[in-house]
C-alpha cells in the first residue's frame, strides 16, 4: 500500500460562516479563520476542509457558485485567501476546498448566456428540455422540494436542477463544461491548494432520456436517482479528471457520494482506476431515516452500526482507503444523534471520539465536534436559514400536517443543527462575533465551549 500524507491526517471541516467573524458583521470569515489557526494546529489538525467561500448569491449557503475563481464578498478578498493558504502551510497543515460543479448558480456567467438564447455557444452547459403536454419533461423532484424543472417563459423550455431552482445542473456529456472545469482546478492548485472535496461527485453522470422515477405513496414526485446516482460515464468522467488533472499533483481527493455501497464505492476509489481517494458513503447517516425521505425517522439499532463499520472496512481492505466521519454540515450533531446530548453528553462525545480515531482510515473532524456542540431546537421556523428546511416547513404546511410535528422533525435532522456558530467562550455571541449573528447562538453556549 502506497504511503500517502492523506492516510495519516486528522482533517477539519470549517463552515467559515460560523466559524470565527473576524469584523462584527455577525458571519464568519476568512480573516476569523486565520485568528485560529494556531488553535487548530494544537488540536492536533493536519488538514483543513474549507466548506465553499467561492462568489456566490448564497442561496444555498455558498453551494451555489456563481464566480469560481472569486471570493464571496460576505468571506474577504482573495488576497485573505492567499494569506489562509500561507498561514495554513507556515503551520504545516494542509487546505483542501470545496468545490461544486454538479451545478451552479444561477447568477453564474455561463448560465446567463445559457439563457439567453437557444443559439447561444453556452447554451449545452446545461440541461435543457422541452416539456410533455405542458408538464416537466419527467416527474423527479428535487433534493429540496418541488419538481427538478424550472420553465423557462423567454425559451419556452426547462432546465434540470436537482437542489434549489437557483442551482441548475451542469451538463457534464459537453466536453466543453469538462475542459473548463478542469481549467479552473488547475488555477486553483497552482495557487497551492492541497486538495479537492467534490460535492455530489456521483450525480454528473444522468442516464440518457431522463426516464421518470418512481413515485413513493403520499409523494407528488418521482425518485430520479437511480438515473443520476453512479449514472453510466461517471468514472469515465472522473478517470478524464484524474488524469488532466489530479494526477499532476500531489493532492488529497474526496468525493460525496451518497446512495453508495461498499461494492460500489470500491469502484470509485482503487487504487488502480485512479479516480478518487476517498469518497464520502451515507449508509450511517441513513441509520435512523429513511434513505430517500430524509425527514421520515426510524429505530437506530446498534448491531446495524456495528455492521455498517464492518462492511464498509472489509469492504474497501486492500482495495482503496475509507473516510471516517459522523457529522458534518450537512448533518445534525453526532452527540445529540448517536449519543446523549443531555446527562451523558461529556460521555459520548469522548466515546464516539474514540471510536472515529482507533478505525483504519481518514477521519473527518466538524467544527464543534471537539468540544460536543450539541442540536439547537429553535421554536420558531423564522429563526432558521437553511432552505432545505424552510421549503420542508411550507411544503408539509401547505399538506395541512400539524406544525409541532413538523417542527419535531427538524429539530432532529434539520442541516441547521451543524450550522450554529462555534462556541469559542462563555462571553456574548459565544465569542463568534461582536455583532448580530447570522443564525442565532445554541442558548447552551454558557455550558458548553
Amino acid at each position: 500500500m502506497e504511503q500517502k500524507w492523506w492516510k495519516e491526517a486528522v482533517v477539519y471541516q470549517i463552515y467559515p460562516r460560523s466559524f470565527k467573524d473576524s469584523n462584527g458583521d455577525g458571519i464568519g470569515d476568512l480573516q476569523g479563520i486565520i485568528q485560529k489557526l494556531d488553535y487548530l494546529k494544537n488540536l492536533g489538525v493536519n488538514a483543513i476542509w474549507l466548506c465553499p467561500a467561492y462568489k456566490s448569491p448564497n442561496d444555498d449557503n455558498g453551494y451555489d457558485i456563481s464566480g469560481y475563481q472569486d471570493i464571496m464578498d460576505d468571506f474577504g478578498t482573495m488576497k485573505d485567501m492567499e494569506n489562509l493558504l500561507t498561514e495554513t502551510h507556515q503551520r504545516n497543515m494542509k487546505l483542501i476546498m470545496d468545490l461544486v460543479v454538479n451545478h451552479t448558480s444561477d447568477e453564474h456567467p455561463w448560465f446567463i448566456e445559457s439563457r439567453s438564447s437557444k443559439d447561444n455557444p453556452y447554451r449545452n452547459f446545461y440541461i435543457w428540455k422541452k416539456g410533455k403536454n405542458g408538464l416537466p419533461p419527467n416527474n423527479w423532484g428535487s433534493f429540496f422540494g418541488g419538481p427538478a424543472w424550472e420553465y423557462d417563459e423567454k425559451l419556452g423550455e426547462y432546465y434540470l436542477h436537482l437542489f434549489s431552482k437557483k442551482q441548475p445542473d451542469l451538463n457534464w456529456e459537453n466536453p466543453r463544461v469538462r475542459e473548463e472545469i478542469y481549467r479552473m482546478m488547475k488555477w486553483w492548485l497552482d495557487k497551492g491548494i492541497d486538495g479537492f472535496r467534490l460535492d455530489t461527485a456521483n450525480l454528473f453522470s444522468k442516464v440518457p432520456g431522463l426516464p421518470d422515477g418512481k413515485i413513493i405513496k403520499g409523494y407528488k414526485y418521482g425518485d430520479g436517482s437511480p438515473y443520476f446516482l453512479n449514472g453510466p460515464h461517471i468514472h469515465e468522467y472522473l478517470q478524464e479528471m484524474n488524469k488532466k488533472v489530479f494526477s499532476k499533483y500531489d493532492i488529497m481527493t474526496v468525493g460525496e457520494a451518497p446512495g453508495t455501497t461498499p461494492e460500489i464505492a470500491a469502484q470509485y476509489v482503487n487504487w488502480d482506476r485512479h479516480e478518487l481517494d476517498m469518497i464520502f458513503h451515507f449508509e450511517l447517516m441513513d441509520l435512523d431515516r429513511n434513505p430517500i425521505i430524509k425527514w421520515k425517522s426510524r429505530e437506530r439499532k446498534l448491531p446495524k452500526l456495528k455492521r455498517i463499520f464492518t462492511e464498509w472496512h472489509e469492504g474497501l481492505k486492500e482495495k482503496g482507503w475509507n473516510s471516517l466521519f459522523m457529522n458534518n454540515h450537512d448533518q445534525p450533531r453526532m452527540v445529540s444523534r448517536f449519543g446523549d446530548d443531555k446527562k451523558y453528553r461529556i460521555e459520548s462525545a469522548r466515546m464516539l471520539a474514540t471510536l472515529l480515531h482507533t478505525l483504519p482510515g481518514t477521519p473527518y473532524i466538524y467544527q464543534g465536534e471537539e468540544i460536543g456542540m450539541t442540536n439547537i431546537a429553535f421554536d420558531n421556523i423564522e429563526d432558521y436559514r437553511d432552505i432545505e428546511t424552510l421549503n420542508f416547513y411550507h411544503e408539509m404546511t401547505e399538506k395541512g400536517l400539524p406544525k409541532d410535528k413538523i417542527i419535531k422533525a427538524i429539530h432532529r435532522i434539520s442541516r441547521d443543527n451543524a450550522r450554529t456558530p462555534i462556541q469559542w467562550n462563555d462571553s456574548l455571541n459565544a465569542g463568534f462575533t461582536t455583532g448580530i449573528p447570522w443564525i442565532k447562538v445554541n442558548p447552551n453556549y454558557p455550558d458548553i465551549n
